[in-house]
This record gives C-alpha cells, structure tokens and sequence, in this order.
C-alpha cells in the first residue's frame, strides 16, 4: 500500500479544500437548512470519484444519497453515513464562523467536521485515491449517506424497506470512528437503541391562583408522582417487563470490558461530579454502562420560573423522558409498556407521544468486517485498538444492517475525544483526516482478499 500512501499524502491539499467545500455548505436538518444543496453537493463528489450517484426522496423531503463504485470480485462493502448536521448554537462561543471551515494550529473548525462530513469525505477521497493509483477498486462499494440522522433517522427505515436492493451488502462501515485520549483507535461494534417520549398533562382551563392548590389538580405534581415512580435509586426501572427481553452479557463480553480503558474517578472529574451512579467502579460500571438499558428524564417543566414571586397553580407541565435500550428490546414494545404504566398509575390520562424509536444493535466481535477493522487499526496506527461491543449511544443501525443480516461495526475514523461533537468549536485535526484516508484504502483492501 505505499503508492497508496504516498499519492494520498501528494494530494492532500485536494482532499482538505473538497472538505472544506462541504463543510462551508450547511445543512442542518433541525431547520431545513440548505439540506436540498448538500445532498447535490454530495452527489456531484461520488461522481468526480468516479461512481453512479442518485438522490432517493423520502417522505421527510430530505434526501438520502446512494452511490455505486464498481470493483474487483471481493464481497460488497457498504458505508452509511450522514450529510445533515446538528445546529451550531450558540454561535456567540464559537471562535470562528461555524460554516468557515477555518484551519487553524492543525485542526478545520467547523460545525460537522467530525460528526458527519470528515468522515464522509475521507472515505470518498480513499475511493478516488485507490481508483487513480491503482485503475480499480478492489470489491465493490456503494454508500448510504442521509439527511436526517441529526434529528432521529426518521425515514431512514422507509428507504431500507422501500429498496432492499439498495441495502444489501456483506458487510456495512458505520458512520464514526474516533481515537481515545491515549490516540488509540476505537472500533464498535453495535448501538444501544431508543425509546424518546414525550408527556403532557393538563388541568385547569388556564392557571389558576395557588390558592386552589387544596382542592384542584396540579399537573406538575401529578407528572412529578409519575416520573417519581418510574426509577427507584438504585438505577432499576420500574415498569413491569421492562427488564424481560434484555440479552444477558456473556463472559467474553464481560472480558472484552476488562481491555477499555477507564478511570472512574478521573471521568467523573472531568465531567465535574464526585462519582458515578452507585458508586459504580471497574468493570460493574462499565457493564452498566454498555449493557443495560437507562431511563432518563431529559427535560421537565410546567408554570413558573421567572424573577421573584408568582403563586399560581399551573394548568399544564410536560416532560421528556429517553429510554436507552439494550439487544433484545424493542422501542415499541418499550413504549406500549409504559402507557399501560402510567394507566396502572392513575395516569392515564397523560398525553403520551413517541417522538423517537430506533433498535438496538451488535455485530459479533468476530466477523469478517470487525476484524478486517482491528488489522487495519493495528497496521496503522501501530498498537492494539480499543474494541467497544456496542456504543451507549444511539443510531439507525438496525434498521439498515442487522434487520437484513448486514454486519456492521465502526472503523478508524477523524474524531478525538476534544472534537467538540454537537457543541461549538467542533473540530478534527489535519492528520487524523489523512490518516483516515490512508485506513479506508487498506480497509478496502483487507476486506477484499480472499480468505
């Protein structure tokens, strides 16, 4: 692979201004910013790269960009990744403009650098390199890209039942990719899955004087009760079958924890409290962290919060509140659960809304793909990479891969843990992408010798 390697270093500059480019153009999916231009922009890349690009409309009018690039007779590799980006409020503690791409002491700051595009564009300026030095790939490739990850994947699922053709693939590349505060490469193999609800409860026609508050119904400490008795504090989730289908960790799943890296009271330092949850240390925190299902409340409100005093009895309180699942949950069985909680509770009235559902997920740490990544990690980066049975956090994983029998993992990718993901100042640095570039070749190449 070094003529690989060292055409990739030469043009270089090209693969950073194609990034920039894409990075300048915005597309937040949140607010129905300029998705309909970076979709075509996207497009227009896969074609320069020397593939067959099309956009396929969904019902959210964000389309999702598939491309083709023919190959050599290994198996078909897939990659899945996301053109829409998260809002980059506040602007007033960015450095620079969000959408200027700006480089500086050698990162690119820019909203979506890390979380899609850098990825997005490493992997297209690897097909484009491979293909100029060595005339072809060698398997063939197609690539999923969406437009509506940052606000649930909402259609995504619509596209894979809609063209199971398009989908199929023996093996999938996930959208991340991220190294450890050590520089050690991170490779995952799954997502916990999500159940994200909302619940309004009214009362009165319109708030009423507190002094009511002895006889007429309170909205907020009807919802405060409710959400009360949906977790006790010792972390476990009270609604009844809740816990039922959740797949039990097996030993080489606990012995994979015992090679992440993780300083309980350094990462709780640096979060800014004293402890984790229970006091949880080792690997009992890491098993809860990966393999067990959370319910959390992630906003809560209802009448007043101003300046000074206002005695009022509100006529209305709402909440959000996520439940983050494990294999073998299902959202929507998740959901049906808990309404018929809150009806046992008295609670039925509640207004209850699942705003977002998405499947758990794991590919074994022992197929092809996964280790076809941990290869190329060692031979790039020089040491042993940091594999994660699944990631806590949440994708549409499922919905495109493992509902067809597509494994999928992560592989070496452009973030770090100071790339600022959805925050402001988002960045990755210069090498992290060339070196990104340089890990896709060889994934391509490994993936594609015959075994």
């Amino acid at each position: 692979m070094k003529p690989f390697f060292e055409y990739v270093d030469a043009h270089a500059p090209q693969y950073i201004a194609d990034l920039q480019r894409l990075l300048r153009q915005p597309s937040i999916s949140a607010q129905g910013v300029g998705v309909a231009e970076t979709a075509a922009m996207v497009q227009d890349f896969f074609v320069a790269a020397g593939g067959r690009a099309r956009l396929v409309t969904t019902p959210g009018a964000r389309p999702v960009v598939y491309a083709e690039f023919e190959g050599g007779p290994g198996p078909m590799l897939a990659f899945y990744n996301h053109y829409d980006v998260q809002p980059a409020d506040p602007l007033d503690l960015w450095h620079s403009d969000p959408f200027s791409a700006e480089i500086r002491k050698g990162r690119i700051w820019a909203r979506g650098a890390a979380d899609n595009k850098g990825n997005l564009m490493a992997r297209i300026a690897a097909i484009r390199a491979y293909r100029d030095v060595y005339g072809a790939l060698p398997l063939p490739v197609k690539f999923i890209v969406e437009g509506e990850e940052e606000v649930g994947s909402p259609h995504l699922a619509d596209f894979a039942d809609g063209h199971q053709d398009l989908v199929q693939a023996s093996g999938c590349v996930w959208e991340g990719g991220f190294k450890d505060n050590t520089g050690r490469p991170i490779i995952y193999c799954g997502v916990k899955g999500i159940c994200y609800v909302e619940i309004r409860v009214s009362g009165a026609r319109s708030d009423l004087h507190s002094m009511w508050g002895s006889i007429a119904p309170n909205p907020v400490w009807r919802l405060t009760w409710a959400l009360s008795r949906l977790k006790t504090p010792d972390e476990r989730v009270q609604i009844p079958g809740f816990y039922d289908p959740v797949r039990q960790p097996t030993p080489r799943d606990l012995d994979m924890l015992d090679d992440i890296p993780f300083d309980a009271a350094e990462r709780a330092a640096d979060l800014g409290f004293s402890r984790f949850v229970l006091g949880l240390e080792g690997r009992r925190l890491l098993e809860q962290h990966f393999f067990q299902p959370t319910c959390t409340i992630c906003g809560v409100g209802g009448g007043y919060g101003g300046l000074g005093v206002k005695t009022v009895l509100p006529n209305a309180a709402w909440a959000k509140v996520d439940f983050r699942l494990v294999p073998d949950q299902d959202p929507d069985d998740v959901f049906r659960k808990f309404r018929t909680f809150l009806t046992n509770e008295g609670c039925g009235d509640f207004e209850v809304t699942l705003l977002a559902a998405e499947h758990p997920a794991r590919t074994p740490v022992d197929d092809r793909l996964v280790q076809a990544s941990v290869n190329v990690a060692r031979t790039l980066y020089g040491s042993e990479p940091i594999l994660y049975p699944l990631v806590p956090g949440s994708g549409p994983m499922y919905a495109l891969c493992q509902k067809w029998g597509i494994p999928s993992c992560a592989a070496p990718g452009v973030s770090h843990p100071g790339a600022n993901i959805h925050a402001p100042n988002e960045n990755i640095f210069i090498d992290d992408y060339v070196q990104t570039i340089k890990g896709i070749g060889l994934l391509m190449a490994e993936y594609g010798r015959k075994t």
